[in-house]
């Protein structure tokens, strides 16, 4: 899958999710591309267009924490419970080096998981997860 056509999927795949919830699920979302020394933006979308980049390191430490030692393949995904604010809740394997961060910038996976309109809402994330596990982003 080319980035054109990972930003759509991951759009449309919010979008499904958000109604779905009936309400904004992830209100922040980044598409990188990471290395051993370095990383890069691909793509961003939410409310901290000026200012998430400054903090990312920072703001996906708690998923750090989640995948640590683990071998992620393309299409695996994990959630970090107590992220809050501006940390990121959860994280999808999208190809070799690629990686999508959402984020509720108000609540964390807790407070989501707590509505039970979350059990509908997730179906739409493992499918985006499926979409990369059968087309990895190159």
């Amino acid at each position: 899958m080319n980035l054109a056509d990972a930003r759509t999927a991951v759009l449309q795949a919010i979008g499904r999710m958000n109604a779905a919830y009936q309400k904004p699920l992830f209100d922040e979302w980044v598409l990188v591309k990471l290395a051993t020394d370095q990383g890069s933006i691909l793509s961003y979308n939410g409310p901290r267009a000026e200012s998430y980049q400054r903090r990312f390191k920072i703001d996906i430490a708690p998923l750090q924490v989640e995948i640590v030692g683990r071998k992620m393949a393309v299409g695996d995904f994990e959630f970090a419970p107590n992220a809050q604010g501006s940390l990121f809740d959860a994280f999808l394997r999208l190809g070799p080096g690629a990686y999508l961060f959402c984020n509720h910038t108000t609540k964390s996976m807790i407070d989501i998981r707590q509505d039970p309109l979350w059990l509908e809402a997730q179906k739409s994330f493992a499918s985006l997860a499926t979409k990369f596990r059968d087309d990895p982003l190159e």
